[in-house]
């Protein structure tokens, strides 16, 4: 027989082989079913992916696996052999390994300290052959990595690269990887889709969650769908589609197609000017950042993790302090529409001026919303100091929770439910809803649909598209670019804390926003002028903000962005 018959043989009985068996897995979270009698089977050298909504078990079913939870009931398998999993000491034990959404590092080691810490012989081992042994095993799959760099000055993508050799180096032979694309670039993503593929190549059995159904396609052999914690089906990832999976996870068809409605370009609600601001270290996380958001429009923002996007967003809702440059909004002044400069001034005293802005920020359950507290209390956050009342008004918040939850099909027991017990989906929902319902005029969102399944993804977009028929001028940070480019009017690419270009989503490809999201330097014909400076100086002298004195509480004077906008060097 040959050579190639024999190793051809050798695969189609490793995919035979089961390596992990889970059959009829149930756990209930009180009265919810988490799970109700699931049975999957990943076989050896195969990649699994694992698909279903927001709040239909996935994370359950891998947590049991992976010694987080403890199943009530039902039976798993390792390689053929019956095993009780009850701590993630167990799972390392049988070779299982799960690389989590939020990195597990510790910042001021390196890679390779990170990657042995805690193993047994680790510190006898000099940092020449700690370093050594992890550029062996990097080289083995294809990873790129250098053992001696600190965290703290890895990009998102090297550090999940040194969470994954972590979770080999300790010997894992079954790998649970939770949206590990959430945060990489095109470019990036098919780099870790490459190694996996290695990984898979080297017997390894790998079960990829994830929400993006291309990326399903491109890079799995079987798919696994839960709905409403029950398996749906297991099938051959070649012989489905985008549409197949869709409806199966969903229970009905659901359209793919992201609208972007046509509307009327309206009047300038926000100008930002040469933002500037610096992290606690004094390093600069925007640099002379320049636009402007029009109502009407969807202005989305691309860029990779750390590019400056949350600074950006909470740098103009008063959250971030800048150094430099100056932010405008639209408002009233003596009767006369102006843009009033607010850098520098906090979210009330904003609100206090006549300009209705609303945020939803990137850290749902740590800025946007308090976990612990129910439904109708954390709308009421928004409103409690309108009341004109000594007694704050509970009544108005729970009508505007009840309809919340029946206009967004919220998954809740009721308006007293508490938040921090709602899947990911329903908790943006409760944000998003809150928001929208102060009828802004500038709505600044971001990254709306992390973690969220497909079919919560499509109703935050119907969302949004809404408010930008009413007028809105919606800025839309996100980390998927095929969903940026479906969904913006105007697509602004940051990159390390600049503005590399704004482009227009109908035209520019994939591949070349993502080149624009790695440049080092900022190319001037990318960009095109900011608004005459002479409707600038006009809105500041009628606010008696004089030139050369600070803009809205920021430190950039007015004359410096002015001779800046003659200069017709900055985007708009």
């Amino acid at each position: 027989m040959s050579l190639t018959g024999s190793l051809q043989i050798e695969d189609d009985l490793m995919s035979d082989t089961l390596a992990v068996h889970m059959e009829n897995i149930t756990k209930t979270f009180g009265k919810v079913y988490a799970n109700k009698d699931v049975s999957l089977e990943l076989r050896q050298g195969e990649i699994l992916a694992l698909l279903g909504e927001n709040g239909s078990g996935k994370t359950s079913l891998v947590n049991m696996l992976s010694g987080i939870y403890f199943p009530d009931s039902g039976e798993i398998f390792v390689q053929g052999k019956k095993v009780t999993i009850r701590s993630p000491r167990d799972a390392y034990g049988l070779g299982i390994g799960m690389i989590h959404q939020h990195f597990k590092l510790v910042d001021v080691f390196t890679a390779a300290e990170n990657i042995v810490l805690g193993q047994p012989g680790a510190l006898a081992m000099s940092k020449r052959h700690i370093e050594s042994r992890v550029a062996e095993l990097a080289g083995r799959y294809g990873f790129e990595i250098d053992p001696a760099k600190p965290v703290y000055e890895m990009s998102v993508s090297e550090k999940q690269t040194t969470e994954i050799i972590k979770i080999l180096y300790r010997g894992a032979d079954i790998l649970i990887l939770d949206e590990p694309t959430a945060v990489l670039t095109p470019h990036e993503t098919d780099k870790l889709f490459a190694v996996m593929r290695n990984m898979k190549a080297d017997g390894k059995s790998i079960i990829i969650i994830t929400h993006k159904l291309g990326e399903v396609l491109a890079v799995s052999d079987r798919t696994h769908v839960l709905r409403k914690g029950e398996c749906v089906a297991t099938v051959n990832t070649a012989e489905t589609g985008k549409a197949q999976l869709t409806e199966m996870m969903v229970g009905r068809p659901v359209s793919l197609h992201i609208e972007r409605p046509h509307t009327a370009k309206n009047d300038e609600r926000l100008r930002v000017v040469d933002l500037t601001c610096c992290n606690k270290d004094g390093l600069k996380t925007l640099d002379k950042v320049s636009f402007t958001a029009y109502g009407g429009e969807i202005l989305g923002i691309a860029g990779i993790a750390g590019s400056g996007q949350k600074e950006l967003c909470e740098a103009i809702a008063g959250l971030y302090p800048a150094i430099g440059g100056a932010v405008l909004m639209r408002g009233q002044w003596e009767g006369e529409a102006v843009m009033e400069p607010v850098l520098g001034l906090g979210p009330d005293v904003i609100s206090k001026k006549g300009i209705s802005m609303a945020f939803v920020p990137e850290d749902r359950l740590g800025m946007g919303l308090v976990a612990a507290m129910n439904i109708t209390d954390n709308v009421m956050l928004r409103s409690y100091k309108n009341s004109k009342s000594p007694l704050v008004d509970r009544k108005t918040p729970r009508v505007l929770a009840e309809h919340l939850i029946e206009q967004l099909a919220i998954v809740a027991p009721g308006p007293g439910a508490i938040v921090g017990r709602l899947s990911g989906g329903n908790v943006q929902k409760v944000l998003i809803g809150r928001e929208i319902a102060q009828e802004p005029t500038v709505l600044i969102v971001a990254y709306p649909v992390r973690g969220l399944d497909i079919n919560s993804s499509y109703k935050i977009y119907d969302l949004l598209n809404e408010q930008k028929k009413k007028g809105v001028a919606v800025v839309f940070i996100g980390e998927d670019l095929d969903v940026l480019l479906e969904l913006s009017d105007r697509l602004l690419v940051l990159s390390s804390g600049r503005v590399s270009g704004i482009v227009d989503p109908r035209t520019v490809t994939k591949e070349e926003v993502g080149m624009m999201m790695v440049l080092d330097v900022v190319d001037p014909s990318n960009v095109s002028s900011e608004p005459p400076p002479e409707q600038l100086q006009m809105d500041l002298s009628l606010q008696d903000v004089e030139m050369g004195a600070s803009a809205g509480g920021g430190s950039a004077s007015a004359d410096l962005f002015l001779r800046d906008a003659e200069a017709g060097g900055k985007a708009q």
